[in-house]
């Protein structure tokens, strides 16, 4: 269940060149703490998939609340 929801929400993802530097700007939108920046397009959704993973581990040990993604509900997952 914990993939699936990491991998909807990568889904999510939208991405943008920043024209100034040449370098990728990528977020999840309903997720507004979850953004990179990267130099390539690749490295930006590695960047982003490791700062969801690691936003939503620190969510769930902390017992805050998580969005529902794609009718996926983690809030009671058991940690």
């Amino acid at each position: 269940m914990l993939a699936s929801y990491i991998d909807q929400a990568m889904e999510l993802a939208v991405y943008e060149i920043i024209e100034d530097n040449q370098t990728y700007w990528g977020e999840i939108p309903s997720l507004q703490e979850v953004w990179a920046n990267y130099k390539t397009l690749e490295e930006c959704r590695r960047e982003l998939r490791e700062a969801f993973s690691d936003w939503l581990a620190l969510r769930l040990h902390l017992g805050l609340r998580i969005p529902v993604i794609a009718g996926i509900n983690l809030s009671k997952l058991k940690v």
